[in-house]
């Protein structure tokens, strides 16, 4: 059977090239279907964001109102009490009012104190113009009686304790001897019988400078020495 058609009528012969034809738009077709994106307007978010930024930065700064400390509380009132009594109650802390008005014939008693009389402290002096002297015969003579009523401690004596004790002592402008104390020691035992001979003295003869009686001080050796 012969064809009717023309060679160039015939479209068998160029199916293979529409097929191609074909797929490739079918592919590009999917490729801008794949890349195809949407986009946010940038023009209307970018307003927003800044809106929305400000508003997040914008802090709002209060000022803190100053705590005002509360007032004091007033002071509590004090409530007089008033004790109402009955004229016949006798009331023990009456006031009783003396009439008191001098008259001529009042006799008025005088109270005299005694003013205390101040006792000064007297100066000191080391060396005077008269020493004071012990019954005429100067320190001597106070050394013999020392010799004579100084009592040896027993305990010093068993112990066999014996030394030399310097007592400082001074005679006043009375002549009495004050102020006796042990200015170097050697046991307690001949220091305490050292210090109470020399405070036992009878009185001496004050020292005098420029003729007044004055207070001398001295300092005495007293030695303690076995037998």
């Amino acid at each position: 059977m012969e064809l009717k058609k023309s060679k160039k009528a015939d479209l068998e012969s160029r199916r293979g090239i529409f097929l191609q034809i074909g797929l490739v738009v079918v592919l590009g077709i999917m490729l801008a279907a794949f890349e195809w994106s949407t986009k946010p307007n940038m023009e209307n978010t970018l307003g927003n964001l800044a809106d929305m930024d400000l508003e997040e930065e914008i802090i709002p700064i209060t000022r803190q109102q100053e705590v005002k400390p509360p007032p004091p509380p007033p002071p509590p009132k004090v409530t007089e009490v008033l004790m109402i009594v009955e004229d016949d109650v006798d009331i023990e802390d009456e006031l009783i009012i003396e009439d008191v008005e001098s008259d001529q014939n009042m006799q008025i008693e005088i109270i005299q104190f005694d003013e205390e009389e101040e006792v000064a402290e007297e100066e000191v002096f080391f060396i005077v113009e008269d020493m004071p002297s012990f019954q005429g015969k100067g320190q001597e003579g106070f050394r013999q009686w020392i010799a004579k009523n100084l009592r040896y401690p027993e305990i010093a004596a068993e112990n066999g304790i014996s030394g030399k004790v310097y007592v400082q002592f001074a005679v006043n402008s009375k002549g009495q001897v004050v102020d006796g104390v042990v200015v170097r020691g050697v046991d307690p035992a001949l220091d305490k019988e050292a210090v109470r001979v020399v405070m036992a003295s009878p009185k001496w003869a004050p020292g005098k400078q420029r003729g007044k009686s004055v207070k001398v001080q001295f300092t005495f050796p007293i030695n303690f020495v076995l037998q």
